[in-house]
Order: structure tokens, then sequence, then C-alpha cells
């Protein structure tokens, strides 16, 4: 069992920088791939990155080189570094926790309550 607590979350203005963090509970957080979701209104789950146990790191291509996660396993945290924000990136984004890679959010196991992150333009 892995609980998730998202926050950072807020509004910022286009070309802004946020970081999102994660907090995991439960003895086996390091076994788990660290995923983000995010979800616009009106629109379905969009996978936006994930990290695996060995740090390896993939990303949607609408992220790719704005976007960074980390883990930091001595506090059980996992971190989304967002920079170049656009008003296109304005969604409630979710940590996630799953058994393996996956760019599909029904991949994944576990969920946090979400953290609304809004761009202006």
């Amino acid at each position: 069992q892995v609980q998730l607590v998202e926050s950072g979350g807020g509004l910022v203005q286009a070309g802004g920088s946020l970081r999102l963090s994660c907090a995991a509970s439960g003895r086996t957080f390091s076994r788990y791939v660290m995923g983000w979701v995010r979800q616009a209104p009106g629109k379905e789950r969009e996978f936006v990155g994930c990290i695996s146990w060995s740090g390896s790191t993939y990303y949607a291509d609408s992220v790719k080189g704005r976007f960074s996660i980390s883990r930091e396993y001595a506090k059980g945290t996992v971190y989304l570094q967002m920079n170049s924000l656009k008003p296109e990136d304005t969604a409630v984004y979710y940590c996630a926790a799953g058994r393996s890679i996956a760019t599909h959010p029904n991949r994944y196991e576990y969920w946090g309550q979400g953290t609304q992150v809004t761009v202006s333009s």
C-alpha cells in the first residue's frame, strides 16, 4: 500500500516555473515507478512523465525539455519541476505509483488527491 500527497501547485504566469512535490508513505516506495498525470477541464487524463526505481525518466512529448522528474528516496518524495510553463499546462496534476513503466494512466495503482496548476497568459 502506498499513500501519496501532492503539494506545490498554484497560479503562475506563462514562462514561469513551479515545482510539485509528492510525498509517499509505505515501506515499498522504492519499488514503485512514480508517475505524474494531469487532467485539464473537460479533457481526459494525460500522462506527463514517470521515473523508475533506477532513476530512468520518461516524458510526454508535450513537456519534454521543459519538465523534469526526480525522486529522493531518503525523504520518500518525488518532484516534478516545471519550467517555461504555458497556459495549456493548466490542469490538476496527480502523482501516481505503479509497478512498471507506463504511459497510460490506467496502469498506475495508487493516486494522490491532485494539486491545481494554473498558468495565466
